[in-house]
């Protein structure tokens, strides 16, 4: 190879305490005069490399390593701790104590009450909708039975203190002595007879061993049925704690071996409280309207509200310092904007169908689903009718509330419920329809053309007053007669049955004035529009603007009413007791009764008045 070979004399001390001879050198670094210029054996490793693989990027000089230099540290640098990964606000905001648990006091003072009597069942059972907080509740009871407290003497308690063991693992879901199990994905007779097996044994570190198995009602029927035995009468020292969306598809011998706790859905205004409340803790800010419709959105439910209320922090405009705005929430929830819906109402009322369309056709542009703008509607009718009972607007904004309660006080109750039923109507064919677009346009022009139809109850008033009418033959003769009060139309007017006309007074008005025309009224002549009467002996006192009155309430038009002493025709009353009188007299008549009058001289005819047996119309009986 060329190179030169020297034989190395035996080393010295101070060889051996020095660097490596170089192999492949010219001179040895023992024969030098220089050392403390000879290249250091990371120098001559770094030229073989670059002889090898290329000159690498420049990098400072080493430092020269002294003859007694420390020995260098080779063990890798400690790597940095890796960066969290995100949390979503659903996960992150779960309740860790009971008092974080909202909407739910009554569960939660029931439970208390258990745990403070040592009354605690042997199977808890927790329904309700999505995102109420199941299966949360599930792992706070888990807590409450098995915390142990700081000092590790506690026992059973409704206020967990989140630092002991069985606390911190029931939290990070590793104790082994609390089994989670998802029924949606174990529902076989297999699965239930590990349960069956495992029970047996008592807890490992615990107080209880906690079966928590979520989605219940997925379990199989013969998976229900190998569970019932120990459901029925388990160990001590076993929990079972069950949590479903449909209890109605539990089988009622499940049912009757647990105590049931059905959580309710969670208000907007309490939702939109606890909203307000995580994004203080995260650092955000929201309008009240932003956090209102995220509320409302999430239907009761506090998981689906997160869930919403995440996507809008980050659908916030960061230029304007992140705030979750309500117009970029209802951008993003594709929210028919509240004064559209108003506008859209407004031009249905009014009657006016191009304005219609093209509120329809704006907010279909906007990205609105015709769907949710039906439903929006509905919701502005609803709240006018709560507003009309309650007399308070539910609104966010003054504006709102200055409308809504324009509406309440200018429609009738009538109305809203039609409008309610129609809109109702249009839901369902928009939802089922093949072009819901259509479907939506086509429900709110029918709306429009009903929306100022008479109410039923004034139709059916107005058709009895047609009925009482007497035939349009009958208008010759009270064509001629005397007004008496130069009212000419009046004049002209046919005439009308006397006691008709007392029956609807009798409806409209009460029985008393009704009472007081049949006994003290003797009809003249009766035209529509006028009355001349005569009262019968007895009766002085002046009626006629009584009768004035009641007239003009019940017919809905102007009355002229006028005492004149002349005879009139009998009042009803009296009318009413000449029949009787004629009646009892052709029975008196007859020969079979008088025949038994004759035979018995001193007897007596009695009238009594039966219900028929048949019908339930009255008869008169005599005997």
């Amino acid at each position: 190879m060329g190179h030169s070979t020297f034989a190395a004399p035996p080393p010295t001390l101070r060889d051996m305490s020095g660097d490596s001879p170089d192999m492949f050198g010219d001179t040895p670094p023992w024969e030098t005069e220089e050392q403390d210029d000879a290249p250091s054996a990371a120098e001559l490793e770094a030229a073989g490399q670059s002889s090898m693989f290329g000159e690498p990027a420049p990098t400072p000089p080493p430092a020269r390593v002294a003859e007694q230099a420390a020995p260098v540290d080779l063990s890798p640098p400690k790597a940095a701790p890796p960066a969290q990964p995100y949390r979503v606000l659903a996960r992150k905001y779960r309740p860790q104590t009971f008092a974080q648990l909202i909407g739910q006091e009554a569960m939660v003072r029931t439970l208390a009450n258990a745990i403070k009597r040592d009354r605690l069942a042997h199977a808890f059972l927790m329904t309700g909708v999505r995102g109420v907080g199941k299966t949360s509740t599930a792992r706070l009871i888990a807590k409450a039975l098995n915390c142990i407290g700081p000092d590790g003497k506690g026992g059973p308690t409704i206020d967990p203190c989140g630092q002991c063991e069985p606390c911190t693992a029931i939290a990070e879901g590793r104790h082994i002595d609390v089994i989670e199990m998802d029924a949606a994905s174990h529902t076989g007779v297999d699965d239930v007879r590990e349960i069956i097996e495992a029970v047996r044994y008592a807890a490992v570190s615990a107080r209880y061993k906690i079966y928590i198995i979520d989605e219940v009602h997925m379990l199989s029927r013969n998976a229900f049925n190998a569970l019932l035995k120990t459901l029925e009468e388990p160990p001590a020292h076993v929990k079972f704690l069950f949590a479903t969306t449909e209890v109605d598809k539990l089988p009622v011998t499940v049912l009757s071996r647990c105590q049931r706790f059905d959580l309710r859905r969670i208000p907007s205004p309490m939702l939109a409280e606890h909203f307000a409340h995580v994004c203080k803790s995260e650092g955000v800010a929201a309008e009240d309207e932003a956090l209102a419709m995220v509320a409302a959105a999430a239907e009761g439910s506090v998981r689906d509200g997160l869930s919403i209320l995440d996507q809008a922090i980050a659908h916030a405009d960061l230029d304007g310092e992140g705030l979750v705005q309500a117009a970029r929430v209802r951008d993003m929830l594709g929210l028919a904007d509240k004064s559209a819906r108003r506008g859209l109402l407004d031009a249905v009322l009014a009657g006016e169908g191009a304005s219609v369309l093209d509120h329809v056709a704006q907010q279909f542009a906007l990205g609105v689903e015709p769907i949710n703008l039906v439903r929006g509607i509905m919701d502005l009718v609803h709240r006018i009718t709560v507003a009309q009972v309650s007399g308070a607007a539910d609104a966010h904004s003054a504006e709102e509330r200055e409308a809504l309660e324009g509406w309440a006080k200018g429609l009738s109750a009538g109305q809203l419920h039609r409008l309610w039923q129609l809109l109702l109507k249009g839901h369902e064919e928009v939802k089922s329809a093949p072009d819901p677009l259509v479907a939506a346009q086509m429900a709110l022009l029918r709306v429009m053309h009903a929306a100022d139809l008479p109410d039923p109850g004034m139709l059916a008033r107005k058709l009895e007053e047609i009925a009482a009418r007497p035939p349009a033959s009958a208008t010759a003769a009270a064509s001629s007669s005397p007004s008496g009060s130069g009212a000419a139309p009046a004049a002209a007017l046919p005439a009308m049955p006397w006691e008709p006309l007392v029956e609807m007074v009798e409806r409209e008005v009460g029985i008393g004035m009704a009472d007081t025309l049949r006994m003290q009224v003797r009809v003249v002549s009766l035209e529509h529009g006028h009355l001349r009467y005569a009262q019968p002996p007895g009766f002085n006192e002046d009626i006629a603007a009584l009768v004035r009155n009641a007239l003009a309430k019940a017919t809905g038009a102007a009355w002229q009413v006028e005492k004149v002493a002349a005879e009139g025709t009998p009042t009803l009353v009296e009318q009413a007791e000449a029949r009787k009188a004629a009646e009892a007299d052709a029975v008196r008549r007859s020969p079979l009764v008088a025949a038994t009058l004759a035979a018995f001289p001193e007897a007596e005819l009695i009238e009594e008045e039966r219900q028929s047996a048949i019908g339930g119309a009255r008869r008169n009986w005599r005997r």
